[in-house]
């Protein structure tokens, strides 16, 4: 089954690729290797929630957001490789960046979010190495941001 067919099967469509808010690129290749900016729960460049997790976020909503952030990469990857997503060989590495409240400690629980979906949406080449790091402040009060390094043909 196609990295297409996949996404029509979950009920997923990707997004626009995100604007980038300062002076980057959403994704980078060199060689074999594809780095995606990191990114965070936006929608057509709206910030779809605000907050910490373990006070205003529920762990179940920053699910939500990795999964979004996620989404949002997929779209960032699928633009650079011309659309075709079938390329990707492997994702190697998610970072997750969780904007925590003093005492949260569940951020591997919030970047499952990110994790399930790329497995779901790109089979065992979704499969991956991860940090989830809990920060005290991300952009724009965004609760959760996402970035990853892939291998690609």
């Amino acid at each position: 089954m196609s990295v297409a067919e996949r996404l029509t099967a979950l009920g997923l469509t990707l997004p626009a690729v995100p604007t980038p808010v300062a002076n980057y690129v959403p994704a980078r290749q060199y060689g074999n290797m594809l780095f995606a900016s990191g990114q965070t729960p936006t929608v057509d460049g709206v910030l779809t929630m605000r907050g910490k997790l373990g006070a205003e976020i529920s762990v179940e909503q920053g699910q939500e957001g990795a999964r979004l952030s996620v989404l949002n990469c997929l779209a960032a990857v699928a633009a650079h490789l011309d659309g075709d997503l079938d390329r990707v060989e492997a994702v190697l590495k998610l970072t997750g960046y969780v904007a925590s409240a003093p005492g949260f400690v569940d951020q591997p629980a919030v970047i499952n979010g990110a994790s399930v979906l790329l497995e779901d949406v790109l089979g065992e080449a979704g499969r991956h190495a991860r940090a989830a790091i809990g920060l005290a402040e991300l952009p724009g009060g965004a609760p959760v941001e996402v970035d990853l390094v892939l291998a690609v043909r």
